[in-house]
């Protein structure tokens, strides 16, 4: 993977199951200029029983008496329509990427040849899907939404048991609530997670906003997930706490600005943009009114002022006492030769 901040745009379900939607959505994310451009992969039938209910969330943003595998029925995407996107996307200059939820899932997009396998919070604790994203996938990114951090440690060592390396692995601290509330963000978790397991991290980001996301990177995050929409009225499960185009497309901006700031080398020194401004911003002991050749310098017949480039007032204390050499106009650099 890259050095640099690798943005994911997570459109997931947002299509609502409708093709010209999930382009739109791939529009959008080339334009904010995402690393990727992430949907889901899954049967319904593998993931969920016709009996499970629905999260509040998702019963707040449907608004309809679909069951959970009812709603997820809908906004499944067919094989053709994987392969339709994944063209698109290319067409773009966007990477395609996807989460699967289902071991049937996982074997499919290995078959489309994407790079890097997504692991979301739900699957932390499922053996098997864990085992096989190690055996299928080099790259692998791993969320941990509701995980304590000896889950994490738990799916990390099944990952680089079954062949995995620490080198490709990136977990995302993240918070499994649409909206997150910014009390539960609990950003330094991520610190946490890097320090336990000594590999990359990131943020997968369900706050509404853009500042966490930008923090993120600021601490060190070198992966970012945010999910986004077309518009966050449209009915469906994420759209609320998703972000609208132009929301993304500042996310992104944000995001690299920081990065450039944080890329120096650490150690305190002029920069070349600032040295310009150097001599115009610092000053210079100057005499504060005419003196005459063998005159002592005195806090009465110097002072210290704009430009920089005489005597630095760091030697004052050399200065007052000595005797003028020649005479010196007011507001002339004192010198002493």
């Amino acid at each position: 993977m890259s050095r640099s901040v690798i943005i994911i745009a997570e459109a997931g379900v947002n299509h609502n199951g409708n093709v010209e939607t999930a382009k739109k959505l791939i529009d959008a994310a080339a334009r904010a200029k995402v690393d990727y451009v992430k949907f889901q992969t899954f049967k319904a039938k593998n993931i969920v029983t016709k009996s499970a209910l629905r999260a509040k969330y998702q019963n707040d943003n449907t608004k309809n008496n679909d069951s959970q595998y009812e709603m997820l029925k809908k906004l499944e995407l067919s094989k053709d329509l994987h392969l339709e996107l994944i063209q698109y996307a290319n067409s773009k200059n966007v990477n395609f990427l996807s989460t699967a939820f289902d071991l049937e899932s996982l074997k499919f997009l290995k078959s489309l040849d994407l790079e890097v396998a997504k692991i979301p919070s739900g699957e932390i604790t499922n053996l098997p899907y864990l085992r096989m994203v190690a055996q299928l996938f080099e790259n692998i990114i791993m969320s941990t939404g509701m995980a304590t951090i000896a889950e994490i440690k738990a799916a990390y060592e099944v990952l680089i048991d079954n062949g995995a390396r620490s080198r490709n692995i990136t977990i995302l601290h993240c918070n499994t609530e649409y909206p997150t509330p910014m009390e539960d963000v609990n950003l330094l978790a991520m610190l946490n997670i890097k320090s336990l397991l000594s590999t990359s991290v990131g943020y997968s980001d369900h706050t509404l906003g853009i500042e966490v996301p930008i923090a993120a990177v600021a601490l060190g995050a070198t992966v970012i997930e945010k999910h986004f929409t077309l518009d966050r009225n449209m009915k469906g499960p994420d759209h609320r706490a998703s972000l609208e185009p132009e929301e993304l497309y500042e996310m992104v901006k944000g995001i690299r600005n920081i990065e450039k700031a944080i890329a120096g080398s650490g150690l305190k020194e002029p920069s070349k943009s600032e040295l310009k401004n150097k001599e115009i911003a610092r000053k210079s002991i100057v005499a504060s009114r005419d003196i005459e050749k063998g005159e002592i310098f005195t806090e009465f017949n110097v002072a210290v002022k704009r430009p920089g480039g005489g005597i630095s007032p760091m030697k004052w204390d050399e200065i007052i006492g000595q005797k003028a050499t020649f005479p010196i106009k007011s507001d002339e650099f004192i010198q002493l030769k």
